[in-house]
């Protein structure tokens, strides 16, 4: 199998991984478990799974490079950063409104390239972002009167923050070299950091007490974490950041179907159009012939 096909995998994998996001941390949600809270736990319990897959499984050396300690700690922040600021602008948007605004990062992802690393995209690139886009406000069916500047600000920031993450990833010769999972630990554990802050240094952390409440911490620490992160750096340096980030567009197709399945919503055509609108943007990624990525 070549890197291409290879690559477009493990994007979809990842996508798919994140899309299920919502079936987890929802409920938890709704059990009076704070979104703060509810990443914490999620980035804990998957930084404790990796910790025992590094030292027992693999059995390779924790200890990194001096020269790979900042390039992985801004990784760190940066991924944190997205996560949080997303689940901060729910209080102010519709949920479809900030994840449909969430999805302007392979523009953001593009941009970078172009602008400070040469990339040259190819028309088709071009053409699958856009029609995703176009996808993704398709799959939107909720009430646009909810909102908000500083919402749509706050989910800007999201956004940047997981160009910046992907760009990086891509584009660090350091960051390169490690090994995947290794540097997935190190990304959670440097994140903690933001979301030690988010909750005023641990004060406003809420216990998990019910056995529920612990099972789905970590289901979301395996499939939207674990999962997801690994898949994404994968594909990201087999295919590049742009591609990757095109292919995220299946994370809402990923939510609809969980959304359709267990919690009995209903397909429109509006949805079905955008779902199709999607999928061939990602056929048009995966048929498009491989261009090498500029590197700082």
């Amino acid at each position: 199998m070549n890197e291409k096909i290879k690559g477009s995998i493990f994007g979809a994998l990842a996508a798919a991984c994140y899309g299920a996001n919502p079936l987890f941390a929802l409920p938890m949600n709704k059990m009076g478990i704070s979104m703060n809270s509810i990443l914490f736990y999620r980035y804990i319990i998957a930084l404790f799974i990796f910790f025992i897959l590094i030292k027992f499984v693999k059995k390779i050396p924790l200890k990194i490079k001096k020269n790979q300690i900042i390039p992985v700690f801004i990784l760190g922040v940066l991924f944190a950063i997205s996560s949080v600021t997303l689940y901060d602008s729910f209080r102010f948007i519709d949920v479809g409104i900030a994840c449909t605004i969430l999805f302007i990062y392979p523009v953001i992802v593009a941009l970078i390239m172009v602008l400070f690393y040469g990339e040259k995209v190819q028309k088709g690139i071009i053409f699958s972002i856009f029609i995703t886009l176009l996808g993704i406000i398709l799959l939107y069916d909720g009430d646009i009167q909810k909102f908000s500047i500083k919402g749509v600000f706050i989910v800007l920031l999201s956004a940047l923050s997981y160009a910046l993450y992907i760009v990086k990833i891509k584009t660090t010769k350091e960051i390169k070299r490690m090994d995947s999972i290794k540097l997935c630990f190190y990304v959670l554990l440097f994140g903690l950091v933001v979301l030690f802050l988010s909750l005023n240094f641990g004060v406003n952390l809420q216990p998990l007490n019910t056995p529920n409440l612990w099972i789905l911490a970590l289901l979301l620490a395996i499939f939207p974490t674990i999962c997801s992160i690994e898949f994404l750096n994968l594909s990201i340096k087999l295919i590049g950041s742009i591609p990757t980030s095109i292919l995220g567009a299946l994370e809402p197709l990923t939510a609809i179907f969980f959304g359709v399945t267990v919690f009995g919503e209903i397909l429109t055509p509006k949805i079905i159009t955008g779902i199709i609108l999607i999928l061939s943007a990602v056929f048009i990624v995966i048929l498009e012939k491989p261009k090498k990525e500029a590197m700082n």
